[in-house]
């Protein structure tokens, strides 16, 4: 039946502008608005849209969605919606029809010139400030021969990096046009093939809100969503409202003819709107009640995120968002895996209560389409629910937050870790073993984006976040860090040399350690950000990484390269992937030592631990010594079956190339005992016929 002119009724399903050949079916949920308006725009900073299409609530609403058939618009066409409904905040509706709105299913986002933030805040109309929504056509890209690559956790190294700061900065040697691009990443694929890195983990890539950070500065991190369909658009070196679409899947589809998986750090807990004073771009103008969790008074938000707002994830409408999100991703943008950020904010009520047995997390574990994906859960959230060890479900994998504590605080110190430090390096069975999980449930790291680089671990005790402008508020206190004798930068060759042995501590913890190792983009050069431990403003050379770090800190390259190839080529438990955690243990053949052989100190005030494990072909032998003296070990015997001795192949005191031995240049250690200098990590292997392939680059 027609509508209007050539307009018709349209369809409720599916959600979003979705082109057919003779136009495009918009379908939109909004429960509590009385009218809607679609608005068509010729251009990103028209003030007023060039058409406007009242939907009738008779013809154009099945149930809760709006919908409507518009004949003739072609990809790239503007649009956006106005939605009439009542504005009263104590019931949780906050309708404001002088402002634009976006498709919650959009799948492209057009910005204008002077986009604001403040204009989408405040009384009034802001059409030429607001962000437009774009139609795209997804079905013309050739994604030639490219599928996931589905590698196993079990031989994945992962590199937390961010698409900008990653070639942004002038040294990258990248082409200029295409620094701090989804083109840019492309260019140093060979680099990270070079370093052996098997999937990058991307800082939100979803259009974000760069707008959403202090006066002056810009959100960097992104972790301020607006479009959770949209690749960001500014990682785009064209900058084209639809030219993020196809670079960011020629940026995946290189790293895949790499090997390198690509997954996304997704942030389903918060949107770009904030708190009861923020901007409308899109859900709160639409059904603020529903898409949002409100405390008891429902003018105001439920903000478990610590951003101002909190998803109601499980609620029916989201749950199917966040899933058909998902789909999106990996149908047609061909990602292998997803990092969900403040996970644990998902497995709450619309009270904000935490559920057994969340909707929304079970419905992504048991989804057909994400059967193959890698899910990975930051498993807390800002409000102070932590669920390490017990997050739900059969497939999540977990960022292990107490690997992370415990190792920073062993390798600085502090007493009582001896007992942690060894479940930590074994995948944590105090955590995991009880669920009957593999090991790689663990995903081990020592630092990430929030917080310090490694190289500011070592070279700061307290944050420096003036330049953020909040009086270094901002940012966590407690970072478990240690300046080895002088705060920030320094000359003293001593202090230099002790900040470097504690680098190559935390990263042989990182890449040996049982479990899914995580590093941080630049982290294997020494990346500072000057103290700053809360960078998300800071788009600027605090953040990027300084590729001039490479041939300063070659050592650290040098040392990571080497540590990647043993963990993918000699992980000791190779052979027995599939185990339990539990079992893998009981088979593994591991005997505790402390200075002397089957004597380890577990006391309060011990700073050192050796183990001895036994694999198939081939037997270690490790020894941490976090003491601030030198120690010394004695040495397993070995049988007459064949061996030859063991071999010194890391020992992190000394410096490059004898940190880190191939196998023909590792020495021999004849002797029965081992000298162990203070805050360093040894590792020796006892030398068989089968094993000299050990420590090759």
């Amino acid at each position: 039946m027609p509508l209007h002119d050539d307009v018709s009724e349209g369809k409720s399903f599916p959600l979003g502008a979705t082109m057919y050949p003779g136009g495009v079916n918009f379908s939109l949920y909004s429960k509590n608005s009385m009218a809607l308006e679609l608005l068509l725009f010729d251009d990103v900073d028209d003030s007023k849209p060039a058409r406007v299409i009242k939907l009738d609530p008779q013809l154009n609403r099945t149930f809760h969605y709006w919908h409507v058939f518009v004949p003739g618009l072609k990809p790239g066409q503007m649009y956006a919606y106005r939605a009439y409904g009542p504005f009263d905040p104590k019931r949780g509706h906050r309708f404001d029809s002088q402002k634009v709105l976006l498709d919650p299913y959009g799948r492209g986002v057009a910005i204008p010139t002077n986009y604001s933030r403040e204009a989408a805040s405040r009384p009034g109309d802001n059409a030429s400030f607001a962000m437009k929504s774009v139609l795209a056509d997804l079905s013309n890209y050739n994604w030639e021969d490219d599928a996931p690559l589905h590698h196993p956790f079990s031989q994945t190294i992962i590199y937390e990096m961010h698409v900008r700061g990653f070639t942004r900065h002038p040294s990258s040697g990248v082409n200029p046009e295409l620094r701090g691009t989804y083109g840019g990443v492309v260019e140093k694929i060979p680099y990270l093939k070079d370093l052996g890195i098997t999937a990058v983990e991307l800082l939100p890539v979803l259009q974000f809100d760069e707008q959403e950070a202090p006066r002056g500065l810009t959100n960097y991190w992104g972790y301020s969503p607006v479009s959770i369909f949209v690749p960001h658009g500014s990682y785009s070196y064209r900058n084209g409202p639809l030219d993020a679409l196809d670079e960011f899947r020629d940026m995946v589809k290189a790293l895949h003819r790499a090997g390198i998986e690509v997954i996304l750090d997704v942030v389903y807990n918060h949107t770009a709107e904030s708190d009861h004073s923020g901007p409308t771009f899109c859900m709160r103008g639409l059904e603020n009640s529903v898409y949002y969790m409100l405390e008891k008074d429902k003018s105001r938000y439920a903000n478990f995120s610590g951003t101002g707002n909190t998803l109601n994830a499980n609620h029916s409408m989201v749950r199917r968002l966040i899933i058909d999100s998902l789909h999106y991703w990996v149908k047609e943008m061909h990602v292998d895996g997803f990092r969900f950020d403040l996970a644990a904010i998902l497995s709450r009520d619309e009270s904000g209560q935490p559920l057994a047995n969340p909707p929304i997390l079970w419905s992504i574990e048991t989804d057909p389409v994400l059967a193959g994906t890698k899910l990975i859960a930051e498993a807390w959230d800002a409000a102070g629910l932590y669920q390490v060890g017990s997050f739900i479900g059969d497939r999540w994998k977990e960022w292990n937050g107490r690997f992370r504590d415990d190792v920073r605080s062993f390798f600085r110190g502090d007493p009582g870790l001896v007992p942690q430090v060894g479940s930590r390096f074994f995948a944590s069975p105090d955590l995991y073993e009880h669920e009957e999980r593999e090991p790689e449930q663990s995903i081990n790291f020592i630092t990430c984006h929030d917080g310090f680089t490694l190289n500011d671990l070592v070279s700061f005790n307290q944050k420096h976040n003036e330049t953020n402008m909040e009086g270094n508020r901002d940012g966590s206190d407690d970072n478990l860090s240690w300046n080895c004798g002088e705060e920030g930068s320094t000359d003293n060759p001593q202090i230099e040399k002790l900040r470097n042995r504690q680098v190559k501590n935390f990263l042989t913890m990182t890449l040996l350690a049982l479990g899914v190792p995580m590093i941080l983009m630049g982290d294997e050069m020494r990346r500072t950000q000057r103290g700053n431990n809360n960078a998300y403003c800071q788009d600027n050379e605090i953040s990027w990484l300084d590729w001039g770090l490479l041939e300063q800190h070659a050592d650290i390259h040098r040392f990571v390269k080497r540590l990647i190839r043993v963990k993918r080529n000699l992980d000791v438990f190779s052979e027995n992937h599939g185990l339990s955690l539990a079992k893998l243990l009981h088979q593994a053949q591991i005997e505790w030592h402390g200075a002397k052989l089957n004597q380890p100190d577990w006391g309060y005030n011990s700073h050192s631990l050796a183990f001895t494990v036994q694999a198939r072909r081939d037997r270690f032998y490790i020894i941490f010594n976090a003491f601030s003296g030198a120690l010394e070990f004695e040495i397993p015997p070995l049988s007459g079956d064949g061996k030859m001795g063991w071999r010194r192949v890391i020992d992190t005191y000394f410096e490059s190339p004898q940190d880190f031995c191939d196998w023909k240049d590792a020495p021999v250690i004849r002797s029965t005992t081992y000298l162990v200098r203070p805050y360093s990590i040894v590792a020796l292997v006892a030398e068989t016929r089968k094993n000299r392939r050990i420590g090759r680059a």
